[in-house]
């Protein structure tokens, strides 16, 4: 029996939950007061609720579940035993049209597994991007999930209507992609990537009259990693990273952790806890770069080359170099003070706004928005000193949470 169109909504709305690359900011910003629907704005605006209570502004859908590859980390794998749907372009279009309308969303988000070829499922999914901009004249924000096996000129045309898209880079190193997913090759992946790189780049170039050429995914490109479906350490994934960022200019890599779904492949070492892994990975990228680390010390507070799971990775890599503090808030250049605990980018910069006319106070950094609890074993300020705090035995134990009882039934 055919399914309903709310029934392949609530099909294909699951399933795109594997897919972690959904931040709607960093865009042009577009609106509709001179004709068209929806709207975008350069930071990105959140307008919708999901039901656990995220503010999320995108739709956020698979175009189709069924895929020809056998991916042995994916659910949606052509051996997986999981329910099946497929929208035709239309009914992507209308739906988006119809939430946009309801005002749940202000843009969508679409990814899909692979139907027929590669090219066949960028097609359509180009189609849909197509048919919001010129034919329902939606101006709101687009995100595709593009395929890297699919003609260029394909991820091309993509580009034209997407504000971001993405290509996923599945694993984080070769050997993990040849063993779990061996019908993708990281060199057509890493091809994409630069395809698109280089198109974003021919868009910025003005002609010789002056004539800037049409748009390319304004809002850049970004890609996914699954982390705990192989081996690698975190220092094999964070290394990873930097080396995409800084070979495609990507404007994220987006962390998801894997989970094993019942009918998983056994040979996939799930290393645990896995959510708590990926909110310390994505601590660590902010780190990468914002505040000067490099990967060697971030993952260095550790022999095996991972994140230390019960502290964030400025407060273990703080706790292992205590001879760098405490630190002379008063005085430190910002790129001490950005390696300060509890100090942001936003707090640094206002204590060196700040410093420049007086003398800094505790209640000063309190203010200015500084997590006070983690930073006092590490700074001297007029009014206070730590002490012997930052060189005590028990300094790492007033941070890591305390051991918890598991039940045993």
């Amino acid at each position: 029996m055919p399914r309903t169109l709310d029934q392949k909504l609530a099909i294909l709305s699951d399933a795109a939950r594997y897919d972690a690359s959904c931040a709607s900011s960093g865009t042009t910003r577009r609106d509709s007061r001179s004709g068209g629907l929806g709207s975008t704005t350069g930071s990105g605006i959140c307008h919708a609720y999901a039901p656990d209570g995220r503010c999320i502004s995108l739709l956020k859908i698979l175009m189709t579940n069924f895929c020809i590859y056998d991916c042995a980390y994916c659910v949606n794998r052509v051996s997986s035993n999981t329910p099946r749907a497929r929208f035709t372009p239309e009914e992507v279009v209308h739906l988006t049209i119809e939430f946009y309308r309801r005002n749940y969303i202000e843009g969508l988000f679409l990814s899909s597994g692979i139907i027929h070829s590669p090219d066949k499922t960028m097609e359509d999914m180009v189609r849909i991007a197509r048919l919001l901009r010129e034919r329902e004249g939606f101006r709101g924000y687009i995100h595709l999930k593009t395929i890297p096996d699919a003609a260029p000129e394909l991820i091309q045309q993509a580009g034209l209507f997407a504000d971001r898209l993405s290509v996923n880079i599945e694993l984080p190193t070769v050997r993990a992609l040849e063993a779990y997913a061996p019908e993708k090759d990281a060199g057509t992946i890493n091809a994409a990537m630069s395809e698109v790189k280089a198109k974003r780049a021919e868009s910025k170039d003005r002609s010789h009259t002056g004539k800037r050429p049409p748009r390319f995914a304004p809002a850049g490109q970004s890609t996914q990693m699954i982390v705990g479906a192989d081996e690698s350490t975190d220092r094999t994934i964070l290394g990873q990273s930097t080396r995409l960022y800084g070979d495609h200019k990507l404007k994220r890599v987006y962390y998801s952790a894997f989970s094993p779904i019942p009918e998983s492949s056994a040979k996939l070492p799930l290393i645990k806890p896995p959510l708590l892994r990926e909110h310390r990975l994505y601590q660590a990228d902010w780190l990468l770069r914002f505040y000067g680390f490099d990967v060697n010390e971030i993952t260095g507070a550790r022999p095996d080359g991972n994140l230390d799971l019960e502290v964030d990775p400025k407060l273990a890599w703080a706790l292992a170099h205590r001879d760098r503090f405490p630190v002379q808030v008063q005085t430190a250049e910002r790129e001490l003070l950005l390696r300060v605990p509890g100090f942001g980018t936003k707090t640094v910069k206002r204590v060196l706004a700040t410093r420049r006319h007086r003398t800094l106070r505790y209640e000063d950094l309190q203010r200015m928005g500084a997590n006070l609890k983690h930073a006092r074993p590490f700074i001297v300020l007029r009014d206070w000193r730590p002490g012997a705090l930052t060189d005590s035995a028990d300094l790492r134990a007033r941070f890591a949470p305390p051991p918890e009882q598991l039940s045993l039934f």
